[in-house]
């Protein structure tokens, strides 16, 4: 498998297809870069070279017992772009990616960025706060923490329904979107399933969003019941320098993954990168 491994000894697995100019995918939490695979092709059918790595804890990585922060994610971030010298790299990130995009830029500025992707992504907050208003309730945290702890494999299950829209008339989330969901959420540590909580939930992203100075997408859909569009996505776009937003109508948080969103986002993210 290949691998790249930390300054502090820890593996990062990571997929790598195609030749061209790299596009790197963060994936979302409880995740693992399987979760790209469509994507990866795509862009590797279209002339790129597609890199979609595991975070530490998650997928196929080291599952270490600490380092589920963004400072940490966003420095395993970097000793993968450094580590293959990547250069004029498109970051396309999900969710809680999203952060690790924005804090890598944040820590380590753009050099060797030519782009950036935000998906379904929680910047620049997402507690609910007299400033965020918009944002999801501490008590929301605290009981997805409380469903890992107690009996995860369900939790994930029960999770599937939300983060697809499943719940939704008409909705064209499959079982097997659902089951790929369980079958990844069980391999990420549950230490790191519980730190992971703590650090997208109450993480401020505002201050890296400013120091973006690449072109930037802003993708998010409007029926997102995991990171309120209204909390998240449109603040981004406001936050980041002539930022494109792209709202997709009844777009579930995975709508990456999902038979008919899957093919437009799959669609604008190769039209981003042609520009």
């Amino acid at each position: 498998m290949p691998v790249l491994t930390t300054r502090d000894d820890v593996e990062i697995f990571y997929k790598d297809w195609g030749q061209g100019r790299p596009v790197v995918f963060i994936h979302g939490w409880p995740l693992a870069g399987d979760a790209w695979q469509d994507q990866l092709k795509a862009v590797a059918d279209a002339g790129y070279r597609g890199i979609a790595h595991d975070r530490r804890g998650h997928g196929h990585s080291t599952p270490v017992w600490d380092g589920y922060d963004f400072d940490t994610f966003a420095d395993d971030l970097d000793d993968l772009v450094t580590g293959l010298d990547l250069r004029e790299v498109t970051l396309v990130a999900h969710s809680m990616g999203g952060g690790e995009l924005a804090r890598y830029i944040g820590r380590h500025g753009t050099s060797r960025i030519r782009s950036a992707v935000l998906l379904s992504a929680i910047p620049p907050v997402m507690i609910k706060s007299a400033d965020n208003p918009e944002g999801v309730p501490d008590e929301v945290f605290q009981q997805i923490k409380n469903g890992i702890l107690t009996e995860r494999s369900q939790f994930w299950k029960d999770t599937s329904e939300q983060f697809f829209s499943a719940d939704r008339p008409g909705t064209r989330a499959t079982q097997g979107n659902r089951d790929a969901f369980w079958y990844m959420a069980m391999a990420e540590t549950i230490e790191g399933g519980v730190r992971c909580v703590d650090a997208f939930a109450y993480t401020d992203f505002t201050e890296d969003l400013k120091r973006f100075d690449v072109p930037t997408l802003v993708v998010h859909g409007d029926d997102d019941q995991v990171v309120p569009i209204d909390a998240t996505g449109r603040k981004s776009a406001k936050i980041v320098p002539d930022a494109e937003l792209k709202v997709y109508e009844g777009g579930s948080h995975g709508l990456a993954l999902v038979p008919g969103h899957k093919e437009k986002f799959t669609a604008d993210l190769l039209d981003f990168l042609q520009r």
